[in-house]
């Protein structure tokens, strides 16, 4: 599986803030910008998100989405609006040509000046749907493998739209993020000896690796509902 180079089309960053319900909070609203960016251990500067629990930090701290996915949700969403242009999805970097059928987990990637590597996919949560105004996207990315994927930092450094991004190292060849976007999210004990396969992957995300070891120990799926459901409103 080859991988040429690709171009930054658009540099993303964005400050929490409210989504439209009123009441949740989240860094999901980026906005492109010309600037140079300085790449961190934990993500671009001008960068933030709002549950430090569950989003940014050291195995999150570059996110990534293919720009052609688009086409996908341009068939399933009535939000024109946002999918005109890049940041739709809290992307921090939008590209051409790369995806999770090429992109292999533990990657390392020449960005721009600085040295990062792919860690995970994402996990998407119900404030996508808050921000499309779309019931049931977060599943629909889950569902369809459209997910994105995050960066650790190896080398922190400066980042520019425009500049080039490459492959420098293939440590797991045979595990594009295709495959292991699946398991995380497929049903069923059938997939019991690859989530054992998929533990022992050293550039994996840990969340990740400890996700599927308590799936082998307990032969089961944990619950989403939390993850993909938006809570109900107070009083409702």
């Amino acid at each position: 599986m080859s991988l040429g180079e690709t171009t930054i089309d658009a540099l993303l960053v964005g400050q929490v803030r409210l989504l439209p319900d009123g009441r949740s909070s989240s860094g999901i609203c980026k906005a492109p910008t010309d600037q140079p960016l300085w790449l961190s251990s934990t993500g671009l500067q001008g960068d933030a998100q709002a549950d430090l629990r569950v989003h940014g930090g050291p195995e999150k701290a570059v996110h990534h989405y293919p720009r052609e996915h688009c086409e996908h949700w341009a068939q399933w969403s009535r939000r024109a609006d946002l999918l005109g242009s890049a940041g739709a999805f809290g992307e921090n970097i939008s590209t051409t040509g790369w995806s999770e059928s090429n992109v292999c987990v533990g990657d390392i990637v020449r960005l721009d000046e600085a040295l990062v590597q792919v860690s995970q996919g994402r996990q998407p949560c119900w404030k996508l749907d808050l921000r499309f105004g779309e019931p049931g996207m977060a599943r629909e990315m889950q569902s369809s493998g459209r997910t994105g994927w995050y960066y650790r930092t190896l080398t922190p450094g400066w980042v520019r739209r425009g500049a080039q991004m490459a492959v420098v190292d293939r440590p797991h060849p045979d595990w594009p993020l295709a495959r292991v976007i699946a398991l995380m999210f497929a049903r069923g004990e059938n997939h019991l000896d690859e989530w054992a396969l998929a533990a022992e992957l050293p550039a994996l995300a840990e969340r990740w690796r400890l996700t599927f070891r308590k799936r082998v120990a307990s032969r089961r799926i944990e619950d989403w509902a939390l993850r993909l459901q938006p809570p109900p409103r107070q009083g409702a």
